[in-house]
C-alpha cells in the first residue's frame, strides 16, 4: 500500500504506512532513517514487563521471543504512552534467522525501523537495533543507520551454536567498520573472542546482562 493508497477514503492501514508518513529512507530497499543518539541507557526492562512497571527510570528492551512483542506492530498507538514514559527504547528485535528467506529478513530490518522512525517523532529517544541473518544482511542492515553514534546488538542465543557465533562476530566487525559507532549496547554475553576486536577498534562496549542469565543465578539464602 503506497502512502497515497492509505489516504484514500475507507482503505484500511494493514500495512502501517503511517509510521513512515513523515520518513526519510536509506539504502536499495529504502529502509527508513533513524536519527542519531548519543544516549547510553543506565538499566533495561524487557517490553513485556515495561507494560506492567511504574519504574520509568531505565530503557526498554525487545530482547525477547517474538510474540511477547508483536503487539507492538500490530497496535502501535496503544504503547505509545507507555514507552513515552522511560528514558528511551531500544528499538525492537524481530528475529532474523540464517535460514529465513531473504525476503522475509528485509521485512524484519524494515519493520524495527518504521517503528524506531515513528517513536522518534513522538518525542521518544531510540537506539537502533542492528540484527542481520545470513551474509547477504551484513551490509544492508546498517542502512539508514548513522555513523559514530549509540547502536545497540542482542548477542543472547547467538554464541552457543559455531556457526551462529561465527556468522554473529563476522557480522559485528562488518557493522562496526561500517558504522564506526561511539558505543555498542549488548545485551547477553560479550566474549573476548568475539568483541575484543571490536574494542581494538576504539568502540565502548555497554553490557547488560540478558534476563535469562540473571534467573538463572542461584538465589542468595536470606540471613
Amino acid at each position: 500500500m503506497s502512502l497515497l493508497n492509505c489516504m484514500r477514503q475507507n482503505c484500511r492501514d494493514v500495512f502501517n504506512a503511517f509510521l513512515v508518513r513523515m520518513a526519510r529512507y536509506a539504502g536499495l530497499f529504502d529502509f527508513p532513517v533513524i536519527e542519531p543518539t548519543n544516549c547510553i541507557p543506565n538499566r533495561l526492562i524487557p517490553f513485556s514487563k515495561a507494560l506492567s512497571s511504574k519504574d520509568y527510570d531505565q530503557w526498554v528492551h525487545f530482547y525477547e521471543d517474538d510474540y511477547l512483542f508483536e503487539r507492538i506492530w500490530k497496535n502501535p498507538h496503544k504503547y505509545l504512552e507507555i514507552l513515552q514514559q522511560y528514558r528511551g527504547v531500544i528499538l525492537p528485535d524481530f528475529s532474523l534467522y540464517r535460514d529465513m528467506p531473504f525476503v522475509m529478513q528485509l521485512w524484519n530490518i524494515y519493520r524495527s525501523r518504521a517503528i524506531g522512525c515513528w517513536l522518534q517523532q513522538n518525542g521518544i529517544i531510540v537506539i537502533p537495533n542492528i540484527r542481520y541473518g545470513d551474509k547477504r544482511t551484513y551490509r544492508i542492515c546498517c542502512d539508514g543507520i548513522s555513523t559514530g553514534c549509540v547502536i545497540a546488538v542482542g548477542s543472547h542465543g547467538t554464541l552457543k551454536n559455531k556457526i551462529d557465533r561465527q556468522l554473529f562476530a563476522e557480522g559485528l566487525m562488518v557493522v562496526a567498520t561500517r558504522l564506526k559507532p561511539m558505543v555498542i549496547v549488548v545485551y547477553g554475553g560479550a566474549p573476548d573472542d568475539v568483541f575484543e576486536p571490536i574494542r581494538e577498534l576504539g568502540i565502548e562496549i555497554v553490557v547488560f546482562e540478558s534476563e535469562y542469565s540473571k534467573s538463572m543465578k542461584p538465589r542468595q539464602e536470606v540471613v
